[in-house]
């Protein structure tokens, strides 16, 4: 039986990415830069557990957003061996532009579908991250 949700899935997301390359970002940034204007200063761990990078792309991709002046790196006052990862002034530009444009397009997907489909599709897509997690633990077990 072919597969049925991760071509979907990747092609979606690839469109996304492809979509963010034309206004000159990488997804990965475009994801930090979103997430960081709707929830505000982050730590690495923060990050990390919301977008799941692997460590070491997602100090690329704030390395990245740090030489184009976008985000600020801070020693975090409760843990001096962490950062909280927050927006510069052109950064948080940058991301509210990025932001809208996000909102923009998923705006007009959810446009096209009902409410009870939203719903069905983010039980799919997050069961889906669940099976995936659960076979990578499993693989280094």
């Amino acid at each position: 039986m072919p597969l049925r949700l991760i071509p979907e899935v990747h092609r979606a997301t690839h469109r996304v990415g492809i979509f963010l390359d034309g206004l000159g970002i990488t997804q990965g940034e475009g994801h930090i830069l979103s997430h960081l204007a709707t929830s505000g200063d982050a730590t690495i761990a923060e990050l990390h557990r919301a977008l799941a990078h692997r460590r070491s792309t997602l100090t690329s991709i704030l390395d990245r957003l740090a030489d184009r002046g976008w985000i600020t790196r801070e020693t975090d006052p409760n843990d001096r061996r962490s950062f909280i990862i927050g927006l510069s002034k052109n950064g948080k530009k940058a991301a509210a532009k990025i932001y809208r444009e996000l909102e923009r397009i998923e705006g007009q997907a959810l446009g096209e579908v009902s409410k009870q489909d939203l719903l069905s599709v983010v039980a799919i897509l997050q069961s889906l991250e669940s099976a995936a997690d659960k076979s990578a633990r499993r693989k280094k077990d």
